[in-house]
């Protein structure tokens, strides 16, 4: 899909709309005078003083709150003004108990709720009914097997005089590869639906583009009924988890010696195993010697971090556009995996533009990880394979999973020794420096897992208890990647900049940098850092960037009403990180700070303005710049309560 690749991006000159270019925003000039610097106020960016709005008084919007937070504001507004509850406003008595002891993390009755936290249980944005559906066998032109027991539409007149309003007048999937698989249901289809409601085909182009590489990673039916029904040869993974449970027992029984501590040499993968097993002289169960692994050189490289919900295909593909080196999928449980589901499959497609490329999972137990191991090295295309030990979500640290084999450094080394058997690719991880603040742990581990056979370490420096709270430990990410050497250490958190970039990278002797919050407030920060500058964006060129990740989103989820949603709902969620972004010629001391936050400001035109709004229903506004008006029974739910703000 050459063409798709090929699609022009925001032009890297400066502000089309008359914005100031970075160096003059910065104020690079070399005889230019530098005026004194106001006193910074620490966690708030400083703003030119021409485009802050002074008195600026918050207002909730509640149609971007959740019933929860809604029944609380109502009681809150009860209590704290009676004429109110004449009005209108009802509460029982258990609920006036519960807000005047502070229950339920209310407030003071006489002080109006604080909107802060997260939301949830999060509805779904958008459920289409299936009768209002077109059936696939319809819109491939065959005749449909189920016949009269069909869910779905076969009306096609009547389909079409109920269809939703087409968004625009080009389809994007129609202009790229030639034939719209989504005919008569596609949103766009004025471009490609004639008289007689045919599908129309481009095919010069449709033939030309089917030479192209297909996006990969994709869940056959004949394997998923393999996976369901458990018939899937796990032969190999299985002898080696029997190897490894078989040392275990003995260990257990005292025939064996204790396991080494962290200060005691571990055996070495490319001579011993740390759990041997019994000699095979099968081909497909001997080990692989490290010599014999496929090799990868992270020097150097711009990693983009796997990122759940937001670090999805058409966002991944953007980023490789502004100069990311390494891209990884979202992170996949090994059990669901196993399992055939489809929408767990779905964070493993691979686009042909990510040349370096990694699929990641999380789990706990030496068997389904290696299982899933040997499954996606015979499955899937990857070029590495990458173990989550830092989701600090207690979820999956309450099941052993994520940080929590931080914990249990032995039976996580197991696991890297096991999953190394199976594989032919480098086996990376990714963790942060502890469980527990103020107690790192990840310079003992990371020893370990290098004799083990991991081929690279992402650390990012923070513990789990520490979340996001306070500036990501450097000083301790230097001590962790000379603890590592000779394996490559990646360092990770608060980068936003090039002089960030430079700053740790060099500080800290890392092989490498991983981007992951940086890269969702500013995708071109790979652009920044690789050409050393600052990029003074301007609003046009990012609603430019805003309209490729759709027209991406058009092509993985689909172009129909179903896909556009989808669509859709990503854009707004990935919004919710980009709003955060300060343009360069508004700051009064480029460059921005990860964890500052800006006072209420306007930007150099309306659209400026509009991007920089935290409230939700703006971003609502910029999506239907792009997808259309939202369907009536549209719901979106911010993350974030204080996005209910406007």
């Amino acid at each position: 899909m050459a063409a798709v690749a090929e699609e022009p991006m925001p032009s890297l000159q400066g502000a089309a709309d008359g914005t100031e270019t970075a160096e003059k925003s910065c104020g690079l000039q070399d005889d230019e005078a530098k005026p004194s610097a106001p006193t910074r106020r620490p966690g708030v960016a400083a703003i030119k003083a021409e485009f802050l709005v002074s008195n600026h008084t918050p207002r909730l919007a509640s149609a971007y709150l959740s019933s929860d937070s809604k029944s609380k504001m109502q009681l809150s507004e009860a209590e704290s003004n009676p004429a109110g509850a004449e009005a209108g406003v009802k509460r029982t008595a258990e609920d006036s108990d519960k807000i005047s002891s502070g229950a339920d993390n209310t407030q003071h009755p006489n002080k109006k709720i604080k909107l802060k936290g997260r939301n949830k249980q999060r509805p779904v944005t958008f459920k289409a009914n299936d009768s209002q559906k077109v059936c696939p066998a319809v819109l491939a032109e065959q005749e449909c097997r189920f016949g009269e027991k069909c869910k779905f539409c076969h009306d096609v007149a009547t389909f079409m005089k109920d269809k939703p309003e087409d968004i625009g007048p080009e389809c994007y999937n129609f202009k790229t590869f030639g034939r719209c698989p989504y005919g008569l249901a596609c949103r766009f289809a004025q471009q490609h639906i004639d008289s007689g409601f045919k599908n129309i085909t481009d095919q010069e182009l449709f033939d030309k583009m089917a030479a192209q590489p297909p996006v990969k990673n994709t869940l056959t039916k004949d394997l998923q009924h393999l996976l369901w029904k458990k018939k899937y040869d796990f032969s190999k993974a299985n002898k080696i988890v029997d190897g490894y449970y078989d040392e275990l027992r003995k260990r257990q029984n005292g025939e064996e010696t204790k396991p080494s501590s962290a200060g005691e040499k571990v055996p070495s993968s490319s001579s011993e195993t740390a759990h041997p097993v019994d000699c095979d002289v099968d081909e497909e169960n001997v080990r692989l010697r490290p010599a014999e692994k496929k090799i990868i050189d992270f020097s150097n490289k711009l990693y983009l971090a796997p990122l759940t919900t937001v670090g999805n295909l058409p966002f991944r593909r953007l980023c490789k556009s502004f100069g990311a080196d390494v891209t990884c999928g979202e992170m996949a449980m090994a059990t669901n995996l196993l399992q055939g589901q489809q929408s767990e499959w779905a964070l493993l497609k691979r686009h042909h533009t990510e040349d370096i490329f990694g699929v990641q999972i999380c789990g706990a137990f030496p068997d389904s990880l290696t299982k899933c191991a040997q499954l996606l090295q015979e499955q899937t295309s990857m070029d590495f394979l990458d173990i989550n030990c830092g989701c600090p979500i207690d979820l999956f640290f309450k099941k052993g999973e994520g940080c929590a084999l931080m914990g249990k450094a032995t039976k996580f080394e197991n696991i890297v020794g096991c999953m190394n058997s199976v594989l032919d690719v480098p086996l990376t991880v990714k963790m942060r420096t502890g469980i527990s603040d103020n107690k790192n742990i990840a310079h003992n581990l990371i020893p370990r897992l290098r004799n083990a056979g991991v081929s690279l370490v992402t650390l990012h420096g923070r513990s789990r208890e520490q979340r996001y709270t306070r500036s990501a430990d450097w000083d301790y990410i230097k001590t962790c990647a000379q603890a590592a050497a000779p394996m490559p250490l990646f360092g990770n958190g608060d980068i936003l900049s090039f002089e960030d970039a430079n700053l740790h990278k060099e500080a800290s002797g890392v092989s490498g940098l991983m981007i992951a919050r940086g890269a969702l407030i500013k995708p071109w920060i790979f652009t920044e850092i690789k050409e050393q500058r600052h990029w003074d964006i301007s609003s046009s060129e990012r609603l430019d960037m805003l309209r490729s990740f759709c027209n991406y989103g058009l092509v993985h989820w689909g172009s129909d009403t179903k896909g556009v949603e989808n669509t859709r709902r990503f854009l707004l969620e990935w919004l919710s990180f980009l709003c955060r972004y300060i343009p360069v010629g508004v700051l009064e001391h480029p460059p921005q700070r990860i964890n500052d936050r800006p006072p209420h400001y306007q930007g150099r035109n309306d659209l400026e303005t509009l991007m920089a709004s935290q409230n939700c229903g703006d971003w609502i506004k910029i999506s239907e710049m792009l997808l259309g008006p939202v369907p009536p029974q549209f719901i979106f739910l911010p993350k974030h309560k204080a996005n209910a703000y406007q």
